[in-house]
């Protein structure tokens, strides 16, 4: 036998919260409990506290389309190879077209259906910061910024977009055309319903 939680057995002596019974309760706390709103939203609800700008910077990791956020640091192919085979194989393949997970090589031109770096993504910068936020799946954010250059470095020379002799860092990544870029515009519409 299956049980519903109280507020939503069709009993009438339990009483099920509706939206508006939800919202009068959010202002009836906003309120103070008077009736009145005293600065129309309340200074705290009582619980967490304010981060420190440690940890607020810990955690501002974004890294923009023209490079600003990029950490120091440098990592080359041959590296970027030898990282890719421990921590990142297992899921793409041994040359990332493999899988099981995303296909990660397929240069521009290339006849298969797949989105690659090589044919669809448009900023290596953000490839640089999705590797530092996402990647490896079983330990994401655990690269360092060298093991990150390293990476992009290798997976870009994968998708033939930079030579096997590049190295990146925060000057060249930034410096990188990817060949999807020219694909991507802009959405610079005005003077009707905006999709942002």
């Amino acid at each position: 036998m299956h049980y519903l939680p109280a507020v939503f057995r069709p009993v009438s002596t339990r009483l099920a919260l509706s939206v508006p019974g939800v919202c009068f309760v959010l202002w009836l706390c906003a309120c103070g409990g008077g009736g009145q709103p005293s600065s129309g939203q309340p200074s705290s609800f009582g619980f967490g506290r304010t981060a420190s700008k440690a940890e607020i910077a810990a955690e501002s990791i974004a890294v923009g389309p023209d490079g600003r956020g990029l950490p120091a640091g440098t990592g080359d192919v041959r590296s970027g190879r030898l990282l890719y085979a421990t921590k990142c194989a297992a899921c793409h393949g041994l040359t990332g077209k493999e899988g099981p997970a995303v296909r990660l090589v397929g240069a521009m031109g290339d006849t298969g259906k797949a989105k690659t770096i090589g044919n669809y993504w448009p900023y290596a910068t953000t490839l640089f910061d999705y590797i530092r936020r996402a990647m490896p799946y079983n330990a994401p954010g655990s690269l360092s910024a060298n093991e990150v250059y390293g990476l992009t470095a290798y997976l870009l020379n994968a998708n033939k977009i930079i030579d096997s002799g590049s190295v990146m860092n925060t000057a060249t990544l930034p410096r990188i055309i990817m060949p999807a870029r020219k694909y991507f515009i802009p959405d610079d519409r005005r003077g009707g319903p905006e999709v942002r």
